[in-house]
Formats: C-alpha cells, structure tokens, sequence
C-alpha cells in the first residue's frame, strides 16, 4: 500500500527522527510542504553534503545525491528520484544541478529549490574564482604554470574519453553514426554555429522518431517502474501540495525568472553601455545557457571558439585549462564559464584593476548561466509528468546527443592541436578551415601526460579526479625541469 502524504511519517518518533524530523513536526498541517518537517539544521547539513561531494561530472554528483537525500534521509523514494531525473535529462544545463533544485523544490516549495540549487554551486563558484586569480596574477610562476600545465593535457584525455562515453549511450546505428560525424565535419571545418547544429539535429530526431521511432528513440530515461516504491520514506510516488501547474502560475514563474534573467543585462546595458564588456559577457553566456543540450561538454566548443575567436577574451590553449580548473572542483562542468567570465573582463577592465573586473565578470557569467535552470525546474516541474512521456521529445533528445558526440570530438582534436603543439597554421580550401600542426613544435612531455591519463581512465582503475590531480603534480615537475615557463 502506497504511503499517504502526512501519514508516513506517523508510525514511528524514531523514523521520523531518522529524517531529521521532530516528533511533534510529524502531524504538520495538510498545506505544507513535506520537507517543512524536516529539521533546519539538518536540511542544510544534507545540501551542503551533496555540495562538498559533487565531483566527478553528472554521473558522480546525482549518485552522492541519490546516496544522501534517498539512501541515508530517507527524505525522497526511488521512483519520485528517477521522475526527477528523467524530467532533468531533457532540460539545457547541468543536469545535476536541476536535479537538487527539483528535489529542494518538491519538499520544501520555490525556497527549498533555491536553497538546494544554489548551494550545489557555491563550493566550485569559490573554488573556480580563487583558480582564476591564480591563473591570471600568477601564471608565470614556476608551480603554477606547472600545475595549469599538466592539467591541460591531461583535460585532452578526459575530454577524449567524454566522446566515448556519450557515443556508447546513443550511437547504436547508422543514423547517429551519420548524424555525429555531420556535426563534427559542420563546427570543425566549416565553424558552422553550434545552435544551429543543435536545431538541425533536434528537427532531424523530432521528424525521425515520427517514421522510424526505432531508430530515433534511443536515449531512454531511467525505468522508474523497475523499482520497488519506498514505505518509510518522506515522499514517495504519492501527490505532493506543491502548487497547481496552471497558465497563471506559470507566466507568474516565467515573468520573474526572466525579469531576474535578463534584468541586470538591462541594467549593465543602461549604465555601461551596450558595448561594454559586461553585456557581451552576459548576453554570451545567456546564450549558451539554452544550448547545453547532452551536457557541458556540448557547448564548451562553441564557448571556447566563440571566447578565442570572436571575442579575444582567451588564447587558444588557455581554455583547456579552465575546463580542468571545473574537472577538478566540486560543482557542474559548466561553471567553467566563470573562468571565460573572469579572463575577458581581466585583460579588458576599463575603469575598474584587473582584478575586480575579472570578479565582476566572472558573476556576471555565473549569474545569467545558472537563473535559467532554476527557471526550466520552476516553470516546467509541475507539468513533469505530461511532459516526460512524449516519445517525440526522447527521439529529439537522442538526435542531439548523436551531434553532440561530434561537437565534442571537435573540441577534443581543437584542445589537442592547441595544446601538444607550438606551432599551428590555419588555411582556407573550398570554405574549409584546415588546421595543419608543425610537428617539429610538439610538446613530448604532454603527449605523455595525456596518454597516460587516457590509459588510466580507459582502465578505470582511478577518477578523473585523481588523474587530473596526478597530471597536474607531473606538470609542476616538469616545469621546475626544464626551468620554468617560456
């Protein structure tokens, strides 16, 4: 039998304690949340857990929050969880991240997703901001050039292994097989936008998965049916009061998230200026926030060439060591915006030293990358569940992922020729960019390094974490060798 939403809690003081709720919480009123019963102290301990712990990319962040919201608080029941997650598999952005702003909203209302949400973020928002100063007043330093070093060739590994991972999850035919090596033959050598990328394969996946739904619906969400629905937790598969899902609650929650989204680019726009650095900051990453279809490794491509080549906020090299900077902090690979945030603003500050301009670019870029999410989970939670089940949305989704695994191929090789290679000549042949790497110029030492991280991730014997942490030690040693940065 199913628990009831107020009565689960009932049976037993020592359950509920368990859940860090109080005896007397346990009969709250009808018209509260679930999650107002559990304790404060203990609702922050639980978030702050799951922050701390967030490394190790989506995979790793949603199983310490499974672990610790599921497993331990007993606060939310598998299948509640996997609804959650499957409902976050379809939305642009960090899908962990949305998964704990959705979990925080179900038990404790808009609050308790902001609250969730945003601590998942704070622990790398500090972390990324203290390596980006680091990387920009002391990059010349011998230590640190050698740990940015290292890192960056070992990313080149774990970005390679990226391709693989996501390529085992939805190139099971010809189709995607085609589709992923379109993409990577569109954004490689014709610099074709990654937007359009997406759109031409997201309309390719919604036309196919009408005529061959075999073909095209591949990316399935977790089968939330296979598992046995929870009696002793907080919520289960009952109804929750967390709101109607009506026209005029939403365009209240689109209203104030768009407001909160673009409002402060408005306000940058009246008093800098259109063409200051900030609204071309803001303006970027809000772009970018819509695109993050099948993870962040999807968009860094179009983040890193659009950084490099159209704004000149970073060099060539300096991108991958950014994305390491985010491989190795708790928190989304996304957050490596706020290193591209940081670095724009640094070299161009205007009015303000380097150093506040890069901070205040860097919360710029944070800012208008993560309110959308919180938007999508606000705006679209409520109708999860008519939402979830439309296949033409999973074969969509899965038409994307397949272009994704070329996008990111992209970056793979762009990271490698920038990174192992001194010299690199671009050229132009029937609208074609062709990159041709001087060989005589490559970087021994940090083809090693990335070999040897792709060997030890491969096998699996070590997280990236570790070999990213490992990699950055070898650089500082290398460094120090071979006295120091050029």
């Amino acid at each position: 039998m199913k628990p009831r939403l107020h009565n689960d809690v009932e049976g037993s003081s020592a359950a509920a304690e368990s859940r860090g709720i109080s005896a007397a919480d346990a009969d709250a009123d009808a018209d509260e949340p679930p999650g107002s019963r559990i304790a404060q102290k203990d609702w922050l301990a639980a978030w702050t857990t799951v922050a701390a712990n967030s490394f190790g990319g989506p995979a790793g962040q949603i199983a310490v929050m499974h672990d610790e919201i599921v497993e331990r608080r007993r606060w939310v029941g598998e299948q509640r969880f996997l609804h959650a997650l499957n409902y976050c598999m379809l939305l642009p952005g960090p899908e962990a991240q949305q998964l704990a702003t959705y979990l925080g909203w179900l038990l404790r209302g808009p609050m308790g997703g902001l609250l969730a949400g945003s601590l998942f973020i704070l622990p790398g928002f500090v972390s990324i901001m203290v390596l980006s100063i680091l990387f920009a007043a002391y990059g010349d330093v011998t230590w640190v050039a050698g740990l940015f070093y290292g890192i960056s060739a070992a990313v080149i590994a774990v970005v390679a292994y990226a391709v693989v991972r996501i390529g085992r999850r939805v190139i099971k035919n010809s189709v995607m097989l085609a589709i992923a090596v379109a993409a990577f033959v569109a954004i490689f050598f014709f610099t074709v936008p990654f937007p359009f990328i997406v759109l031409a394969a997201g309309v390719t996946g919604l036309v196919g998965g009408i005529y061959r739904p075999d073909v095209f619906n591949l990316i399935v969400g977790h089968d939330e049916q296979s598992v046995s629905n929870d009696e002793d937790v907080l919520v289960g598969d009952q109804d929750v009061n967390v709101g109607r899902p009506t026209v005029a609650r939403s365009l209240r929650v689109l209203t104030a998230g768009l407001v909160l989204w673009f409002g402060p680019v408005v306000a940058l726009a009246v008093a800098l200026g259109s063409q200051s650095i900030y609204v071309d900051v803001a303006e970027f990453f809000s772009t970018a926030a819509v695109l993050t279809f099948g993870g962040a490794y999807s968009v860094l491509a179009y983040i890193s060439q659009e950084s490099v080549n159209t704004y000149g906020w970073l060099e060539p090299g300096e991108m991958i060591s950014g994305l390491g900077m985010a491989e190795t902090t708790p928190g989304p690979l996304i957050q490596v915006v706020q290193f591209v945030g940081f670095m724009g603003p640094y070299r161009s500050p205007g009015t303000l030293s380097p150093l506040w301009a890069g901070v205040a670019g860097s919360v710029v870029a944070t800012w208008v990358t993560f309110i959308p999410s919180f938007l999508w989970i606000f705006l679209g939670a409520p109708f999860v569940e008519h939402l979830r089940g439309r296949p033409s949305l999973t074969s969509a989704l899965s038409a994307i992922t397949a272009a994704v695994v070329g996008v990111v191929l992209n970056l793979a090789v762009w990271f490698a020729l920038f990174t192992l290679f001194g010299e690199v000549d671009v050229s132009e042949r029937f609208g074609a960019i062709l990159y041709q790497p001087n060989l005589s110029t490559i970087d021994v030492p940090a083809l090693l390094i990335a070999v040897g991280a792709g060997v030890a991730l491969i096998s699996r014997k070590l997280t990236t974490l570790q070999v990213v942490a490992i990699a950055a030690a070898i650089g500082i040693v290398v460094q120090f060798a071979t006295g120091g940065p050029a």
